[in-house]
């Protein structure tokens, strides 16, 4: 298990792929771990030396004392990368990690070459329902929003077709830390990145799904268009589409960074 640390805040990650090989970082979604990307691994690590870590809050990351902001989960990604002798790298997040992706493109550009933008948006509302998710959490615990949450994740033939291949990504939402989850929720619920899409200059592709209702291809389009040198992808999934269509997603990421 490999551990950096900032400001206290143990921050879990691991490293594989080919010493020499560009390397990529992989952020993942709230309610998630580094084993939402379990799917792509075998096609990333033939091309790239991959650095996937545990958002503060989740996994086997700890769960910080005060509230934060896209601010410091953007600072624990360049402690992550620090700590793990990455200079520099390529970067994919979905939905929170999307948004991460966001504020480093726009504040730390030289750290990062291309960016994949996955299932996000630069404004993830309204705050009512974030405040809804945050009440019940904390009255009754991860188990009585997962059900519910993985039927936003997922198409309904997804969840019909094969309920044995969605019971990992059930498992890693039932099993967040129900504090780290809400001080999450709070994190997205709070941030309007709006402001900073002009300022991005990096290569980014925008993955959408086209039955996403968390994050919709309209908003999808809309963070595109915001961003002078983004291109858009819409795949036939609904919110975790690197889950939902495995092999799309990985070959999208590929293409699309190994132009670089």
């Amino acid at each position: 298990m490999s551990i950096a640390t900032r400001d206290g805040l143990r921050l879990h990650y691991e490293l594989q792929g080919p010493a020499g090989a560009p390397a990529l970082v992989m952020s993942n979604s709230l309610g998630t771990s580094l084993s939402m990307w379990d799917p792509q691994m075998p096609a990333l690590l033939e091309r790239f030396r991959v650095l996937r870590y545990d958002t503060r809050g989740h996994g086997a990351s700890a769960v910080p004392d005060a509230p934060f902001g896209m601010a410091e989960l953007g600072a624990d990604v360049l402690a992550v990368m620090d700590h793990a002798g990455v200079e520099r790298a390529h970067f994919c997040g979905l939905s929170m990690g999307g948004m991460t992706g966001i504020w480093l493109a726009r504040h730390h550009p030289g750290r990062f070459g291309r960016f994949v933008l996955a299932n996000t948006a630069a404004l993830i509302g309204p705050a009512s329902g974030w405040n809804t998710r945050i009440e019940r959490v904390r009255a009754e615990g991860m188990v009585a929003i997962a059900e519910g949450v993985l039927a936003r994740w997922f198409t309904p033939a997804a969840l019909a077709g094969d309920p044995a291949r969605m019971a990992p990504v059930l498992s890693m939402l039932a099993s967040t830390d129900a504090d780290g989850y809400v001080a999450n929720c709070a994190a997205v619920r709070d941030a309007d990145l709006r402001g900073l899409l002009p300022g991005i200059d990096a290569r980014v592709l925008v993955i959408a799904g086209v039955q996403d209702a968390a994050t919709t291809p309209e908003q999808g389009r809309e963070l595109a268009e915001g961003i002078a040198n983004a291109d858009y992808l819409a795949l036939n999934a609904a919110h975790l589409s690197n889950w939902e269509l495995p092999a799309e997603f990985s070959d999208a990421v590929i293409n699309f960074v190994s132009e670089a």
